[in-house]
């Protein structure tokens, strides 16, 4: 939680130097256009003087280019902050399960839980598991699955019922319906270990020695 006050705290300071530089410059960029409009106005042409027209275009464009600053400072402000509400949720993440893209399934004592992410809803979904030789250990016929993310769980056992040695396993999957290949992403679980903001976004560190940016998260538990 000390990382998401910390980027909290430097969040709020960024936005309050962008607006105080932007104020600024503002306030420059008005006194300098008014000079000039002075300047302009006292050595025009007494016979053919600025008309109002002429006189109200230039006043426009300033108002225009100062509302332009103004909302560009108002952005900056909203992204500093959308940044640290950002890390604030990431950090509440550490020691969940999440589940994100991934094929690692690790076999022990529990069943080990995976997810499928899918693009429309399958007839058919199979898993098959192999072990670190790349032979299958284990094809799974998982049924029928709607659109979107499915959990499941594999028993560590082999197709002929045996227990497989304890260690990691990888998994793919393969979906269809009615015959047609519907797009399916594996998915697994692991525990945030820490949160570690950037310049592109916050990076969750797993316990499984992975990192995957905070929109990769499907589930947590």
């Amino acid at each position: 939680m000390a990382i998401s006050n910390t980027s909290s705290i430097s969040g709020a300071n960024a936005a309050s130097a962008a607006q105080s530089s932007s104020s600024v410059s503002t306030d420059n960029g008005e006194q300098r256009f008014l000079t000039l409009l002075v300047t302009q106005l006292n050595n025009q042409d007494p016979l053919n003087p600025m008309d109002n027209a002429q006189l109200t275009s230039q006043l426009a464009q300033m108002s225009t280019v100062t509302g332009i600053q103004q909302l560009n400072s108002t952005l900056s402000g909203l992204v500093s902050q959308t940044g640290s509400n950002q890390a604030m949720q990431a950090a509440s993440l550490i020691g969940t399960s999440v589940l994100s893209p991934g094929t690692d399934l690790v076999a022990g004592t529990n069943p080990a839980g995976f997810g499928v992410d899918l693009a429309g809803s399958a007839s058919s979904v199979t898993v098959t598991i192999k072990d670190a030789a790349g032979n299958t250990v284990r094809t799974m016929d998982l049924g029928s699955m709607t659109a979107g993310v499915n959990t499941a769980a594999w028993d560590g056992k082999d197709d002929s019922g045996n227990a497989v040695t304890a260690g990691t396993y990888q998994y793919s999957v393969a979906a269809t319906n009615g015959g047609v290949a519907v797009d399916a992403t594996a998915l697994t679980f692991a525990q945030v270990a820490a949160v570690k903001p950037g310049t592109n976004g916050v990076t969750l560190e797993l316990a499984s020695g992975r990192s995957i940016s905070q929109s990769d998260v499907r589930m947590y538990l």
